[in-house]
This record gives structure tokens, C-alpha cells and sequence, in this order.
């Protein structure tokens, strides 16, 4: 039984070590894209006209609403299926066999990662344009508010519709995702 027992501390251990070993990773890899991000929205949508800045913002929002749908879609899909494609050798199976093995850590990166630096500097270009629009229009009150709410339901919305979309289209969407990974992994 003592055998049995140091078996599963040591394979707690390693789920434990594997754990923090994520949890860095992550943590280093969003405080890079965050700051390389934040950088580019403050230093470049400052600099745009009003119309640019907002065009990038909905370019943010949708990049954010587009990783949520992988990270959706990673999770419900179905490994099975790219089995049988994997076996008539169909471009892009093998890889999304991988990200469904690896669905908690894709969801992670494309959800939580992503998803959230593109909240955040959805938040930091909102406010830019509200002062680009409260000095080019001479406004009287903080625009700030009604545009915050307005991007924060966009998102919201967004992301509530592109779950649905997930969810249906789930095989086709990780086969997408597979045959991008697999050609920049061949470099075609």
C-alpha cells in the first residue's frame, strides 16, 4: 500500500511543479505582449487621426473576440474526427490533434492571454479617443463613460456570439487554426 501511496505524491508533485512551471510561463509571456502592446497603442493611436484610432480599436476588440473563439472552440472539439483525417493524412490534422490535447493551455493563451491584453488595450485606446474626441469636438462632458460602455458590450457581445460559433463550428475552426500552424511549422 506505502508503495501505492509514494506513487501518487510523487505524481502530485510533478502536477504541482508543472503548475507553477505554467503559471510562469504565462506570467512572463503576458507582461511581455502587455507591455510591447500597451507601448504600440499609447505611442501609435496617439499619433492617429480620430477615425484611425477608432478603426484600430475595433480591430483590438475583434482580434480579442477571435482568440476567444479558439480558445472556445479547442475545448469542445471533438479529437476524434482529426484522427480519421490524420489517417488520409489531411493537412493540419496532426496539429489540431495537438491543440485538443493541449486545450487548457490553448484556451488559456488565446482566452485569458490574449483575450485580456486585448481587453486592456481596448480600455487604453477607448480613453485616448475620448480625449481626441472631446478636444476635436469641443465636448462638455467626459465622453469617457458612454465609451467604455459602448466597447465593454461590443466585447461582451462579441465574445457571447462567437461562443455560440465555437461551439457549432468547433471542428472547422481548429482545423483552421491546425493547417496555419502547420504551414508556418513547414514554412510553406
Amino acid at each position: 500500500m506505502s508503495n501505492i501511496q509514494e506513487s501518487k505524491g510523487k505524481q502530485k508533485s510533478k502536477k504541482e511543479h508543472s503548475n507553477i512551471k505554467w503559471f510562469i510561463q504565462v506570467f512572463i509571456i503576458t507582461f511581455i505582449l502587455s507591455m510591447i502592446f500597451s507601448y504600440i497603442s499609447a505611442n501609435g493611436v496617439s499619433h492617429l487621426n480620430l477615425i484611425s484610432a477608432i478603426l484600430i480599436l475595433i480591430l483590438v476588440i475583434g482580434v480579442g473576440i477571435f482568440f476567444d473563439i479558439i480558445g472556445v472552440a479547442v475545448t469542445v472539439a471533438n479529437e476524434d474526427e482529426f484522427h480519421a483525417k490524420a489517417t488520409k493524412k489531411v493537412k493540419g490534422s496532426k496539429d489540431s490533434i495537438k491543440l485538443i490535447r493541449n486545450a487548457p493551455k490553448v484556451a488559456n493563451i488565446c482566452a485569458d492571454v490574449i483575450g485580456d491584453i486585448c481587453g486592456v488595450l481596448s480600455g487604453a485606446i477607448s480613453a485616448l479617443i475620448a480625449m481626441k474626441a472631446t478636444e476635436q469636438f469641443g465636448l462638455n462632458f467626459d465622453v469617457q463613460f458612454l465609451l467604455s460602455a459602448l466597447v465593454a458590450s461590443l466585447t461582451v457581445g462579441g465574445k457571447a456570439v462567437g461562443k455560440g460559433i465555437a461551439n457549432s463550428k468547433s471542428t472547422e475552426i481548429v482545423h483552421g487554426v491546425g493547417i496555419i500552424l502547420n504551414k508556418f511549422k513547414r514554412g510553406d
